[in-house]
């Protein structure tokens, strides 16, 4: 691994004049790079030069070391050359070519033998297979052997354990407060383990000596740092609630300057920020680990856009925001109403490389969980935010939107995330740096404006198995590639069905179901632009299409997609499209297919994707038929210690 935490496998070969390589057909491998890989994926970013027609391809294959038969995964993408860009805000990046791409669900812990084979009709001029083993990465798990300092409420009356204090501070820094508060060193050591049992813990910010040992700020500055292997632990002792409340602080934990935290079983309550884990271009940790925590009254739940952040793993949380939980409204529409624009902002924002966010129930925010918005990544100067994974969450009730992906570059992963309410859009990409960001079999329903806000151009996007009921308005995107898909209209008044513009002619849709829209008279309104330039002319500028035959006539799109209707799944009744305010329980909607559907067996087969589709194809949307469902939201209850059993990995 080297100093970037990027591993990369360098080739040398014989060299072409650059000039006359840039407009050849043939392909020259360069540079294998190997993401951070996290508990589940790998990814890898192969750069070439060459292929002006675009016609290479990268096939890719894996095993488990020991295994004797290779597995087929998903193609790397071919990327390079799109345009990103935000005129004012943002500099215009170009992709740089070459071939990017991710093998999903993997085994935790597990070395992996990866086989990745460049083909071009054109020619290869070099290398064309590699071969390399990766590693994925453990669940964190708890330290044996290290120290565990006792913490009981104030009042506590019963019989402490030894060594004990009153207050978490205390424990991890030394009893003090006013303006000793943070003198000296802090005495936590890698491998402790700050048991705190049950009870309320408040600073008290207008006592100049608070007996929680906490100054006027009232934040916890955590600045040790833990290692990989033994991290400095603040867990629930599971004997009741542990509240820690930061009586309106702007910050109540801070590990900026501080590596390899856990935090588990632990309510946080009452401050703009619970967990603060760094800032762009200024300082932040590392190894964070979030793990069933519950959150109530704050504005964000986790905060870390340190663009040299790696390693989170922020899962099985409950995290609720200050927003009406009752009555869904825009931001933008907030102060129409007489309401307080931003109450909350997120649950989980983040940078970086190599996080994985899954399994948290987060409502009443602005947004669910995002990619920092970081502008475009600065070869030699910034790290990238590339391998990060956010699956299986469970998001409900925000003012904009699920999923931001904004400010990722590449193996950005939106897995099996389940999203109910959103004011403004469902998946976002505002705007991805080349891509791959994956949104694989997420459902999304009761979106206010458009189910993928893909737009700022981002580059990259795949979307497979997404069941989706919102008018599908795409923004302006490049290299976009829609598989398998289930988009079903609401029939809002004067928003036509489908939206979209792409700069690149390659950008694909197939094998789809779509519902169209019954309130317009054109449900497509296609643009198409030939040379990735924004606003150039191209085969299609704004080209309305009355129904789906005359679209895929007119693009080439979809020629393998099909109509589909709510009739088809067992319990999806449409949103009331005259209500936009209306909120609707996941639990009284069901989203399998019926056994009737012509969803049913309509798909495409895609390798490491669908390879258990239980019919002669697989099925269309997030569900197949016979598989069980995915589990939304935390895998056990929040709190109380209860986290203990899964930092032992049992």
């Amino acid at each position: 691994m080297n100093k970037t935490g990027l591993l990369t496998v360098l080739w040398a070969g014989a060299v072409l004049p650059l000039a006359s390589l840039a407009e050849t057909e043939s392909v020259r491998p360069g540079t294998l790079e190997i993401d951070p890989p996290t508990l589940t994926c790998l990814g890898f970013s192969w750069l070439i030069e060459g292929d002006a027609n675009r016609n290479a391809t990268v096939t890719v294959f894996f095993r488990e070391q020991g295994e004797k038969d290779w597995r087929e995964g998903m193609p790397l993408l071919r990327i390079g050359g799109e345009v990103v860009s935000r005129p004012g805000i943002m500099e215009t990046y170009s992709v740089p070519h070459g071939f990017a791409g991710s093998i999903l669900d993997l085994l935790p812990g597990t070395e992996y033998e990866c086989r990745l084979v460049l083909s071009d009709p054109d020619g290869v001029l070099g290398e064309a297979q590699r071969i390399v083993r990766v590693r994925t990465r453990e669940e964190p798990q708890a330290p044996a052997g290290g120290r565990v300092f006792h913490v009981y409420p104030e009042n506590y009356e019963g019989v402490r354990e030894m060594p004990a204090f009153n207050s978490p501070k205390h424990a991890y820094h030394r009893e003090s407060g006013g303006d000793w508060a943070y003198v000296g060193r802090p005495r936590a050591q890698p491998g402790d383990v700050i048991l705190i049992h049950a009870g309320l813990y408040k600073s008290r910010r207008d006592w100049y000596r608070d007996p929680q040992g906490m100054p006027f700020f009232g934040t916890y500055r955590l600045t040790a740092d833990g290692t990989p292997e033994r991290p400095i632990t603040f867990r629930a002792a599971g004997d009741g609630e542990v509240i820690i409340d930061g009586d309106g602080a702007h910050r109540l934990i801070d590990v900026s300057a501080g590596d390899y935290h856990v935090f588990e079983g632990i309510t946080f309550r009452n401050a703009d920020v619970a967990i603060f884990a760094g800032m762009k271009d200024m300082m932040g940790s590392v190894g964070l680990v979030v793990r069933n925590c519950r959150f109530e009254n704050v504005g964000i739940a986790v905060h870390g856009t340190w663009q040299r952040s790696r390693d989170f793993y922020i899962a099985d949380n409950v995290m609720y925001g200050r927003q009406d939980p009752y009555r869904l409204v825009h931001w933008r529409l907030r102060s129409a109403y007489g309401l307080s624009p931003l109450l909350s902002y997120y649950g989980v924002k983040v940078y970086g490389q190599g996080h994985v966010i899954c399994h948290n129930r987060i409502g009443y925010f602005h947004d669910g969980i995002c990619i920092d918005t970081h502008g475009p990544p600065v070869p030699g100067l910034d790290l990238p935010a590339v391998s990060i994974d956010i699956y299986n969450n469970d998001i409900f009730n925000v003012c904009d939107d699920f999923v931001e992906t904004d400010g990722g570059v590449r193996n950005i992963r939106v897995l099996r995330n389940r999203g109910f309410n959103a004011a403004a859009s469902g998946l976002s990409a505002q705007p991805v740096f080349g891509g791959p960001a994956y949104f694989i079999r997420n459902v999304l329903y009761h979106i206010g404006y458009r189910s993928f806000k893909w737009q700022v151009r981002p580059a990259g996007l795949i979307a497979y198995h997404n069941t989706v009921v919102a008018e599908f308005r795409g923004g302006g995107f490049s290299n976009a590639h829609l598989r398998n898909n289930l988009f079903l209209a609401t029939d809002k008044p004067g928003r036509p069905f489908m939206e979209l513009s792409t700069y690149t002619p390659y950008t694909s849709l197939d094998y789809n179901g779509y519902r169209l829209s019954r309130a317009v008279d054109d449900p497509f309104i296609i643009s198409v632009s030939g040379d990735g330039e924004a606003g150039s002319a191209g085969p299609l500028n704004k080209a309305r299409f009355p129904d789906l035959p005359s679209y895929v006539e007119a693009t080439g799109w979809d020629a393998h997609s099909i109509e589909v209707d709510f009739d088809d799944f067992r319990r999806v009744p449409p949103p009331d499209p005259r209500n936009p305010h209306a909120v609707y329980d996941s639990a009284t909607i069901d989203f399998r297919l019926q056994p009737e559907s012509p969803a049913i067996d309509a798909g495409v087969s895609i390798p490491n994707v669908n390879d258990d589709h239980t019919g002669p194809n697989p099925d269309l949307g997030a569900y197949e038929l016979g598989r069980e469902l995915p589990h939304y939201g935390p895998r056990e209850p929040v709190g109380h210690g209860s986290s203990a059993r899964l930092s032992h990995g049992k």
